[in-house]
């Protein structure tokens, strides 16, 4: 793999006693199997990780990239991961910041009230007065979909679908808008990223499909009007990945597991994506007391995922092709402990949820989610597909041929009643109520969840540390058996989107 520039740690001791954790907790014995290791990742173990995020937060207000939160993030993971062994590299990147102030959605005619709305991440700030109006192609992804229409001193209404929240609100400035609101295509509330700064964005709401349907409707019956406002401050920043591996294993052979660190700006981030974070945490610190392993597993902390996937983008771009064909498989866990938890499964083969549009799934990627589906089954947990979208992290590793899965236990979906009936909870809601929001906490963490999850990762984890022959045909003495096709390499696509 590509080393960039390593930044030494402080202190493992200071760093940990600043976080209010103690020292890593290391597994008795040698745990190499999977009965062992999940035994050693306990979700006590999760939670303390998941205090310290909390703590962090509540010094800091969240645990956003570019944020002294983050920084503390990173340093609480580097100094546990240095106390269990390992080397830890930062990888720095640039990236926009942006952090939301006050902002405000008013329905003015044909009556007066409040609306709920989100702005969308990297609105530019600004305020708009001024009738509704929906595009001839209800999408509005290029100017054309307004079909000539001007909409000098009006607010574009869209929906949610084909391109990226981005073009949408370029193709509304073009016309002539003053502002841009995008509706949902699903039920549940809009939380979407324009993914970064551009000087020709309009500010941007998002909002419920509900609300955009009886918005369209007063716009046809006549004039309707809005007032909104976004306060932001955005600014070019950097921040950073850090990165991981253990120190025995087939360097061209690589495991690897990846979760987020980085919070909102609103909010602690716990279940999204402390939650995932502090799993592969455990996981790794008690991975490392594993003699000997046959491959190599690397761990990597995201930073800027929030901001569109930007910090897993700028590793994979750094790789070579060569450092590219040496990861077998890529396993991503972004939100595993939802309060109203589904025990999901990226659905790789395709088996419930065809993959969206635009998205390739690499060979081997099936076989991965059979690593997880396979556990499940044998362990009688009950689990569900979730749609192989590439909208979380695994995303460049698939444009780029690498095959990947990974679990979710939901985010703001809404919950079925199937799904009530097999894990408990609340249909009709989403699966994270508290999703992007200040209320984010420790107490938005389902412990049940947390520690199904927790077992699954620690089981995939040494499971393909010790073998990867069902995906890549790799043996564990180091002998091949029939090569698996991994598939070409991919450009990079974007996809924040709609």
């Amino acid at each position: 793999m590509h080393h960039p520039r390593r930044v030494a740690a402080l202190a493992a001791a200071t760093l940990v006693l600043s976080a209010g954790a103690a020292a890593p907790a290391l597994a008795k014995g040698n745990p190499n199997n999977s009965a062992k290791l999940t035994q050693a990742v306990t979700v006590d173990g999760v939670l303390e990780h998941l205090e310290a995020f909390q703590a962090i937060a509540d010094e800091h207000g969240s645990r956003a990239s570019g944020t002294a939160g983050y920084a503390a993030s990173a340093d609480y993971v580097q100094a546990q991961l240095e106390a269990a062994g390992y080397e830890v590299e930062r990888q720095e990147f640039p990236f926009d910041y942006w952090e939301l102030g006050a902002s405000s959605l008013q329905q003015t005619s044909p009556s007066t009230r409040t609306l709920e709305g989100v702005p969308m991440e990297y609105s530019p700030g600004g305020s708009a007065a001024g009738e509704l109006a929906a595009p001839a192609d209800p999408l509005g992804c290029t100017a054309a979909a307004y079909a000539g229409a001007d909409l000098t001193g009006k607010v574009a209404l869209v929906s949610r679908g084909s391109c990226t929240f981005s073009e949408k609100a370029l193709a509304a400035g073009a016309v002539g808008a003053d502002a841009v609101i995008i509706y949902n295509n699903a039920p549940g509330p809009l939380n979407g990223t324009y993914g970064g700064l551009h000087p020709d964005h309009v500010p941007g709401f998002g909002i419920t499909q509900d609300l955009g349907r009886e918005l369209l409707a007063h716009t046809a019956a006549g004039p309707a009007a809005v007032d909104l406002s976004v306060e932001a401050v955005a600014y070019p920043s950097s921040t950073f990945n850090l990165i991981a591996e253990t120190r025995t294993g087939r360097a061209d052979n690589v495991v690897m597991l990846g979760a987020h660190l980085d919070s909102v700006t609103d909010g602690p981030g716990i279940n999204d994506n402390g939650s995932g974070s502090a799993a592969i945490l455990e996981t790794a610190i008690q991975l490392a007391e594993v003699n000997k392993l046959n491959n190599k597993v690397r761990f990597a902390w995201w930073g800027a995922e929030e901001n569109g996937l930007l910090g897993s983008w700028a590793y994979v771009d750094s790789l070579s092709k060569q450092e590219k064909a040496r990861i077998t498989t890529y396993l991503n866990f972004d939100m595993v402990a939802s309060p109203n938890y589904v025990i999901g499964v990226y659905d790789a083969n395709e088996s419930t949820h065809p993959a969206p549009d635009g998205v390739t799934i690499p060979a081997g990627s099936a076989q991965t989610e059979a690593v997880f589906t396979d556990y499940f089954d044998r362990t009688r947990q009950a689990w569900v597909d979730t749609e192989f979208s590439g909208r979380s992290d695994y995303q460049a590793f698939i444009e780029n041929g690498i095959p990947a899965s990974g679990l979710f236990t939901g985010a703001d979906g809404v919950k079925t009643a199937r799904e009530a009936e097999m894990f408990g909870g609340t249909a009709g809601i989403t699966y994270d109520p508290n999703y992007h929001t200040a209320a984010d906490d420790l107490a938005n963490v389902n412990r049940t969840a947390l520690d199904i999850m927790s077992d699954a990762i620690a089981h995939a984890t040494i499971t393909l540390a010790q073998d990867t022959s069902d995906i890549n045909g790799k043996r564990s003495a180091g002998k091949s058996g029939k090569p698996h096709p991994q598939g070409d390499l991919h450009a990079r696509g974007e996809l924040l989107a709609g």
